[in-house]
C-alpha cells in the first residue's frame, strides 16, 4: 500500500467523521427548534416525540466514537490529524448532551401542559432560537475549521447568560405576586436552564475548535455572565 493510498484513506475516513458529527449536530438543532415549539404550543403529543426520537442522537454518538477510536487505532494519527480526529471524539458527547437538554425541555412541556397556562414568556423562544443558532455556527466552524466563527460563539455566551438572568428575575417576581404559578414557573425555569446549558456546551465545543486549528486550549476566562444563582428578588 502506498503512502499516497494511506493519506487518502485517512482523508476519507476523516471526512466521514466530519460528515457524521455534521449530521448528529443537525438532528440535535432539530431536537432544539421543536422542543421550544412543543412548549410554545402546549403539544404534548410532539413533545412525546422529541423523547422517542432521542434515541436517534444517541446511536449516532456511538457510531462516530467507534469511527474516531478505529482511526487512531489504525492510523495513528499525528499532528493536526491527530487534533482532529480527537476533536471529533470529544465533540460527540457534548451534542449527545445537547439532545438530553431538549429532550429534558420535552419532558417538562408535558409537566406544564398538567396546569393552566400562564402568561407568555417571550424569552425563552429568543433563548431557545439563540441557542440553536450558536450550535449550528460552532457546528460549521468545526467542519471548515473557521476559528473567527468558533470564536464568536464563545464570546456570544455571556448574552444567552444575561437573557437568562433576566428571565430567572421575571419568575421570581411573578411566583411571589401569585404563589399559584409557582409549579409552572418553576418547570420554566428548569426549561431556561437547559436552553442556558447548551449555550454552554456550544462554548465547549468553540474551545475544541480552537484547539483543533491552533493546537493549543483558550487561556481567556469564559465571557460568563450568570449571576441567577445569587439572585436576590425583594419582595417589598
Amino acid at each position: 500500500m502506498t503512502t499516497d493510498h494511506i493519506v487518502k484513506s485517512f482523508d476519507e475516513e476523516l471526512s466521514r467523521l466530519s460528515d457524521q458529527i455534521s449530521r448528529m449536530g443537525g438532528l440535535a438543532e432539530v431536537q432544539i427548534e421543536r422542543s421550544i415549539e412543543s412548549l410554545q404550543r402546549r403539544n404534548t403529543e410532539e413533545a412525546t416525540q422529541i423523547i422517542e426520537d432521542d434515541a436517534r442522537i444517541d446511536a449516532l454518538q456511538i457510531e462516530i466514537e467507534e469511527l474516531a477510536i478505529q482511526m487512531i487505532a489504525r492510523r495513528q494519527p499525528l499532528a493536526t490529524d491527530l487534533r482532529a480526529t480527537v476533536a471529533g471524539l470529544k465533540i460527540a458527547p457534548h451534542i449527545e448532551r445537547i439532545g438530553d437538554y431538549a429532550k429534558n425541555i420535552a419532558r417538562r412541556t408535558i409537566a406544564l401542559n398538567q396546569n393552566p397556562p400562564i402568561k407568555p414568556m417571550f424569552t425563552i423562544p429568543r433563548m431557545g432560537r439563540m441557542a440553536r443558532s450558536m450550535v449550528k455556527d460552532v457546528l460549521d466552524a468545526f467542519s471548515s475549521n473557521d476559528l473567527a466563527k468558533a470564536r464568536a460563539v464563545w464570546e456570544r455566551d455571556a448574552e444567552l447568560d444575561d437573557m437568562y438572568d433576566s428571565l430567572f428575575r421575571e419568575l421570581l417576581t411573578y411566583m411571589m405576586e401569585d404563589p399559584r404559578s409557582i409549579t409552572s414557573c418553576t418547570h420554566l425555569l428548569f426549561v431556561a436552564r437547559n436552553i442556558e446549558r447548551i449555550g454552554d456546551i456550544a462554548t465547549n465545543i468553540a474551545e475544541l475548535v480552537h484547539y483543533q486549528v491552533e493546537g493549543e486550549t483558550l487561556t481567556e476566562d469564559r465571557p460568563k455572565t450568570d449571576e441567577a444563582s445569587v439572585t436576590v428578588v425583594d419582595s417589598n
